[in-house]
């Protein structure tokens, strides 16, 4: 098991902390030094080994927990937020780090995390869980579109997915009915939210499904821009509603402007307004 806090000995080196559980084993001398060197290679900390943790940097303290249990050689690694005491730039290059040392060691690890970044670029499969349930496992595109329902689509992604709350109207077309505005649905979304007529339902489209100057559902004022650099975040003011939409950097409109945006069709998810259930 790989510690949030690393559970390092103070008063051991490197080496000590590494080669403890195997002392404890009673394994021969010289397969402690070979195991203990092996995993000091794998992480890159041989030139460490003679170190106390209080002179480590946090990323070299998380290196030394990691390898602790690599001499081990287990069937299964256990990390608990094994990244969460990193600053921002270091939790990247551990990451990747740690990605590296999965593919190089072939083991199954057990990875819990709240961060869903490294759940999403760590994770071959991923379990989301709320309040002690289980509520999807899947990988880390699917839980992205087929999100099952909308506890589960608000948290995978970054900015989050925005929500709108309304009711499917018994309309020809079929059509989603807001305070600020009416989207009539495409046979394919009418098809499947048939069953939901009259019923409160909760549409919900990520940042990306946002679209500007086409297929125009409804007109809002720009609050914020984030400048990115390769795209721009936009916090548009819709009623009573504030929605995030990512766009391109050409052309962004800027804070107080007035726009008309839209929803790309393939983009839109629904989700029952009682049980939160995925409908589409």
């Amino acid at each position: 098991m790989v510690f949030q806090n690393y559970a390092l000995y103070p008063h051991m080196s490197v080496r000590e902390n590494m080669a403890f559980a195997l002392k404890l084993r009673k394994l021969p001398k010289d397969e402690i030094r070979t195991r203990v060197e092996e995993a000091a290679r794998i992480l890159g900390i041989t030139e460490l080994l003679a170190r106390k943790p209080a002179a480590l940097s946090g990323g070299q303290r998380q290196r030394v927990a990691v390898g602790r249990a690599i001499v081990r050689h287990p069937k299964v690694f256990l990390f608990d937020e094994p990244l969460s005491n990193l600053d921002a730039k270091l939790r990247v290059g551990m990451r990747t780090e740690l990605a590296r040392i999965h593919r190089q060691l072939e083991t199954t690890v057990f990875y819990v995390t709240h961060d869903q970044v490294e759940a999403m670029t760590l994770g071959q499969r991923i379990g989301v869980m709320k309040d002690g349930k289980l509520l999807q496992i899947a990988d880390s595109m699917t839980l992205y579109n087929q999100p099952v329902n909308r506890f589960v689509a608000g948290f995978i992604g970054s900015p989050p997915m925005n929500f709108l709350s309304g009711r499917i109207e018994d309309k020809t077309p079929l059509r989603f009915s807001h305070d600020s505005f009416s989207l009539d649905l495409s046979p394919a979304l009418a098809s499947r939210l048939a069953p939901a007529k009259g019923r409160p339902v909760t549409l919900g489209v990520r940042p990306e499904g946002i679209t500007l100057g086409s297929q125009p559902e409804f007109k809002a004022g720009v609050e914020a821009v984030e400048q990115m650099g390769n795209e721009v975040i936009l916090y548009l003011k819709m009623g009573g509603d504030t929605l995030v939409a990512r766009v391109p950097p050409q052309g962004a409109p800027r804070p107080g402007d007035s726009v008309t945006a839209g929803f790309a069709p393939d983009r839109i998810h629904f989700f029952d307004a009682e049980t939160e259930l995925t409908l589409v």
